[in-house]
């Protein structure tokens, strides 16, 4: 396989709206999410995302296929749930990179894509001058009916790339899971590291 990994921008960022909200629904389907997606919100989504000022949507490609992808954008640009857990212990969002999802078909992992979507994220984050940068994921418990026995944490994979969950920064984030009827709010840890 021949991936590239670069930032869109541009017509070339809104024009691959619909294919991203796909991929984000296609691997956030799997565990620890069990995200029952909706391509209606996900486009809306991705679009108000990349609307905040120096977001950055990161893709990998095979060819010309869009494979993988990761956004990030100013912690102040994001939804009172995303800042709150920060303001609350009033630390200044303004200096905060908030890096959103980063998803990767299964058949591509393992590759080096993970690291090259942290490594433009933390340059555009550098660029902004933001002084750290953090995402949420998901907590679940080790023995959750739905986790498979293969199933890997990326834990491991954040630490090395220097982050680590800040205790008591959990903010609770609503989507709905595969076999419930409605949306429930679901745990979600953060991690940070200094840039």
């Amino acid at each position: 396989m021949n991936l590239a990994v670069r930032p869109l921008t541009g017509a070339e960022l809104h024009g691959a709206i619909d294919d991203l909200a796909a991929l984000r629904i296609a691997v956030f389907a799997a565990y620890p999410y069990l995200y029952d997606g909706d391509a209606a919100y996900e486009a809306d989504y991705l679009k108000e995302f990349i609307a905040a000022p120096d977001a950055v949507l990161v893709a990998a490609f095979d060819g010309a296929r869009i494979v993988g992808a990761a956004t990030a954008s100013p912690m102040w640009a994001q939804k009172d749930e995303f800042r709150a857990p920060f303001e609350a212990r009033g630390i200044d969002t303004s200096s905060l990179f908030y890096f959103g999802e980063s998803v990767l078909l299964p058949k591509y992992r393992g590759q080096g894509v993970g690291h090259a979507f942290f490594d433009e994220r933390e340059g555009q984050a550098r660029r902004s001058g933001a002084a750290a940068a953090t995402f949420a994921a998901v907590i679940r418990p080790d023995d959750h009916p739905a986790r498979p026995s293969d199933y890997v944490p990326l834990d491991a994979f954040w630490t090395r790339r220097g982050y680590a969950p800040v205790a008591g920064f959990v903010t609770e984030l609503g989507w709905k899971e595969h076999g419930e009827a409605e949306e429930t709010l679901k745990p979600m840890q953060y991690w940070m590291r200094s840039l």
